[in-house]
């Protein structure tokens, strides 16, 4: 009895120790890489979707201009029952009984024969009856219409695949931007926690002043409103940041409600290199932006020319088999046939249109030479802006050893005695200014980075 009580307690201990600690210990939050989110967004992004949905409805309608090759098989079917015969005609006998024959029937017939051969005879046929047959036509020239229209379907195929590159390289570029944003705001985070804590250690050390008669009340006051500033700006920064998160979350696909951070590793300013400048000219034809346009002038050309093809004559050649019992009796044959199609008013607007398509092709053939330059600027002003974004990031590492070093020596002057407190707090804010700046080149310099990547082809 005994031995069961102390299961029973251990039970619910152990119960109570379980609760305890899936309740008040904090669950390991998730961390992700840049590549790692960049990946879930390439999964899951409704952009990318879609690109991948029309590339699907691309290769269908490949298939389906590839079947026009082959000959167009119908089937067709008639049943009729006409209230009267449809073929009905007067037939006299005695007209088509030549003489001489009517000469040798009326000595040998009797005449009441030779009176009804007289009479005229109604005749009524097809009142109902059955029709059907089967009929393959291959066609043989049409123009070049299936030809080219199975080639503008493979472009159509091309432009949709190209599209779904663009889409990713907007994908890869969005998430990484909220990436280094979402670093950006943790930085700055760090940033204020640590001026929190010198401002801890300066609270103190003017406290301390302060009842030893040698500081002003005045002072202590400063502290507690710069402590008050940086309190405002951490709730800041926390919204900042939850809601970044909450951007990442819906552009990722992540589970909602998760609780995950990213990880990162902090950029060394001296490993930022120059970034190389390669030959815009060999970088051009693998930007997706132009193989887009080479696509739209091909297409053009293909329009053109099925535009030609509707204005030429076609030319088929079938075999069909049939049945019908029009003649109240079952009869089946079989036949060839070739069919030639002359359009001849069409000519009338169809010349017109033919011109219509070809300014199109000429129009595409000028926006590609157009764009073309405009990409080349693009990839120039891509290189200037990484050699920029480098430059300052150089620039803001200076710019935090020379506030590390002012804040140092404000603090020992205004210890020493031979410094305000609004000069410390100055030395302070501005230490707070060049962390940040230095936060927000590093996410700069990434940014322009990849856009120049994307700009260059790489």
């Amino acid at each position: 009895m005994r031995t069961r009580m102390i299961n029973k307690d251990f039970g619910k201990a152990i119960g109570i120790l379980l609760f305890y600690l899936f309740t008040f210990l904090p669950l390991s939050a998730q961390t992700y890489t840049l590549e790692q989110l960049k990946d879930s967004a390439l999964h899951n992004n409704f952009a990318i979707r879609k690109a991948r949905y029309d590339i699907n409805a691309a290769q269908q309608q490949r298939s389906e201009a590839f079947t026009k090759y082959f000959p167009n098989v119908s089937a067709t079917g008639l049943w009729f029952n006409a209230d009267k015969g449809m073929a009905e005609t007067t037939i006299n006998p005695s007209e088509l009984i030549p003489q001489s024959l009517g000469q040798v029937l009326a000595q040998k017939l009797p005449q009441q024969v030779l009176a009804d051969l007289a009479n005229p005879i109604n005749v009524s046929m097809m009142k109902n009856g059955t029709i059907g047959g089967v009929t393959a036509v291959q066609p043989v020239f049409a123009g070049g219409q299936i030809i080219n229209g199975n080639r503008l379907a493979k472009v159509g195929e091309n432009v949709s695949r190209l599209q779904l590159q663009l889409s990713e390289n907007e994908v890869e570029k969005t998430t990484e931007q909220y990436f280094w944003q979402l670093v950006s705001l943790q930085e700055k985070m760090k940033t204020v926690e640590a001026v929190e804590a010198l401002l801890a250690d300066i609270a103190k050390d003017v406290d301390v002043a302060l009842k030893a008669g040698v500081a002003l009340r005045n002072d202590l006051l400063q502290v507690q409103l710069r402590q008050n500033d940086i309190a405002s700006q951490k709730l800041t920064l926390r919204n900042a940041t939850s809601v970044v998160k909450l951007l990442l979350t819906q552009y990722c696909g992540l589970h909602a409600g998760d609780t995950w951070n990213v990880a990162y590793t902090s950029v060394d300013p001296t490993s930022a290199e120059d970034c190389p400048l390669s030959s815009f000219n060999s970088s051009l034809p693998n930007l997706p932006e132009y193989q887009l346009l080479t696509q739209q002038v091909r297409a053009t050309d293909l329009q053109h020319k099925m535009e030609v093809g509707k204005n030429l004559p076609s030319v088929g050649v079938g075999a069909g088999y049939n049945y019908h019992n029009l003649l109240d009796n079952d009869h089946t044959f079989g036949m060839i046939f070739a069919t030639v199609s002359v359009p001849i008013s069409d000519w009338w607007g169809g010349s017109h249109a033919i011109k219509r398509k070809k300014i199109e092709h000429e129009k595409a053939q000028a926006q590609l030479a157009d764009n073309s330059e405009l990409l080349m600027i693009r990839m120039q002003k891509a290189y200037n802006d990484v050699e920029e974004a480098r430059q300052q990031l150089n620039i803001a590492q200076r710019s935090i050893e020379q506030a590390e070093e002012n804040l140092r020596l404000n603090r020992n002057f205004y210890q020493a005695g031979t410094s305000k407190m609004s000069d410390l707090l100055e030395a302070q804010l501005l230490y707070q200014q060049a962390r940040d700046k230095q936060t927000d080149a590093v996410a700069n310099y990434h940014n322009k980075l990849l856009e120049y990547r994307q700009a260059t082809g790489q």
